[in-house]
């Protein structure tokens, strides 16, 4: 079975029974042989329609006489795809996507529905084009329109795909009024986390911020500078004929150009010249600052993207505690060290919380939070859909109290650094000013080494956000506090 589309309908039929994407489509991948365009192809296809699950299942109640929750739970997957093709899908011409997810539904227990879900695409195309064109347009010529694409239609050709976004005002195909549930329903996010940007960034930039989270991410590869240069791996990788850039602020960091193939085989990797790591992680050791000899803590390291760049930033001299309480993940981090090369890692398993031999050992501690990952929503596809305004209370629960006793770990005069991979306050800033209020032996500071850009420094307090939309990047909140030396 090599067909992507079937590959894609098995992962997202799983997927729907509540599997990671990730997980699901590397299950799907392993057992066949595709072409890289094809495995691309899949990627897209499962990625996109749990991205636009909202949006698809609105054009679903409205085409359809039942609404997408009351369609058998497999032809709901069907007809995602179908549309998903047809409305984001530029390359895919109509009648592909059209007659493609057809042989889907005959494949998969459908035979009956055929023309139920060939019908209700092409009304979906149909609708499209009179929004887009024949109100403009005078009666007499519509009729015409009408009768030419019935005709079309007959001799099983397509209308030209709408690919259009929902219009509030559109006669066809309607949005909610209420503002929050109009941008939901557009752009395919829960209410409450449309309600949470627009209350952080007005319209405008929340709309970007949506934008910017349907596209498909980019891959950023770290350098490691104890093994190679800049210019070695760009020599590299234009030898191979593999486009790369650098990134601003990040000394280290190199962003991939369209498609690249397979990570494994790109020069360097089996060197440990490099390892994949987004800009915004990036930051956050730089804003650690560690220093060779030190003794480090990265408090929840798995799967250790930051614990390597700690330790390539003090020369691999000193000794840093990786601790984490998912042993499988900590192997992924062993394995990463081995391939950079790098020996001044130490493993700790089990839960920080827990740890008492680490009381005032530290000259730094990193503690990169587990959190809602609300500003890597386009890497993690499903996590729209699997958080919640419940799960991010009980995550802020968590953090505080991470927070609160990591900080113990903590020399006096040292520095700890909070970070998370989400943009939610209560995951970030109402964490630090709650830790800020009971412990007054600890203070924000000021970063001297780190040029970060001025659009993340969100209060006068110098605690940062990265807004993917302004930087171009993954979603991320950092902030260096330093432990008083009156401190016991």
């Amino acid at each position: 079975m090599t067909n992507a589309r079937q590959l894609a309908f098995i992962a997202l039929r799983d997927v729907h029974k509540g599997a990671y994407v990730d997980v699901a489509l590397d299950r799907v991948l392993q057992k066949v042989n595709l072409a890289d365009s094809d495995r691309r192809l899949v990627t897209e296809l499962v990625y996109g329609s749990v991205r636009r699950q909202r949006t698809l299942d609105t054009l679903i109640d409205q085409l359809a006489q039942k609404k997408s929750h009351q369609q058998p739970k497999d032809l709901r997957t069907i007809l995602h795809l179908g549309l998903y093709q047809l409305r984001y899908q530029e390359r895919i011409p109509a009648s592909a996507a059209v007659n493609t997810t057809v042989e889907l539904a005959k494949e998969n227990g459908f035979s009956g529905l055929t023309g139920f879900v060939n019908g209700l695409l092409r009304q979906y195309l149909r609708k499209g084009e009179e929004d887009t064109g024949t109100r403009e347009r005078g009666d007499t010529e519509k009729e015409n329109t009408e009768t030419q694409r019935h005709h079309r239609d007959t001799e099983n050709s397509f209308p030209a795909s709408p690919r259009l976004p929902l219009s509030a005002s559109s006669s066809s195909l309607q949005l909610p009024e209420n503002l929050v549930e109009r941008l939901g329903t557009l752009h395919s996010f829960p209410d409450w986390i449309i309600q949470v940007w627009l209350e952080q960034l007005g319209l405008n930039e929340t709309e970007q911020l949506c934008e910017w989270m349907n596209q498909s991410p980019t891959i950023d590869l770290r350098i490691n500078s104890l093994r190679t240069s800049m210019e070695e791996v760009e020599a590299a990788f234009q030898s191979a004929g593999v486009l790369v850039r650098r990134i601003r602020h990040l000394p280290q960091a190199l962003r991939l150009i369209g498609s690249a193939g397979s990570i494994q085989k790109l020069p360097g990797f089996r060197e440990g010249w490099w390892t994949v790591q987004d800009s915004s992680a990036q930051l956050v050791s730089h804003l650690l600052d560690p220093q060779p000899g030190e003794v480090i803590i990265d408090a929840c390291a798995a799967p250790g993207g930051k614990t390597t760049h700690i330790a390539e930033l003090m020369q691999d001299k000193g000794k840093i505690w990786a601790c984490d309480r998912t042993s499988s993940r900590l192997r992924k981090l062993q394995e990463n060290s081995q391939r950079l090369n790098l020996q001044s890692i130490q493993i700790c398993t089990g839960d920080s919380r827990n740890f008492t031999q680490f009381h005032n050992t530290a000259d730094r501690v990193l503690l990169d939070a587990p959190c809602s990952g609300l500003g890597t929503m386009h890497r993690h596809a499903d996590a729209r859909w699997r958080q919640t305004p419940e799960s991010v209370r009980e995550l802020s629960m968590l953090q505080k109290q991470l927070l609160s006793h990591t900080s113990t770990f903590v020399k006096p005069g040292g520095v700890l650094v909070y970070a998370t991979c989400t943009l939610h306050p209560a995951e970030n800033e109402e964490v630090i000013a709650a830790f800020l209020a009971e412990s007054p032996d600890w203070q924000i500071e000021s970063p001297s080494s780190l040029k970060l850009p001025d659009s993340t420094r969100t209060t006068p307090k110098d605690w940062f956000k990265v807004w993917p939309h302004r930087e171009d990047m993954d979603g991320f909140f950092m902030v260096r506090l330093r432990k008083t030396n009156n401190s016991e």
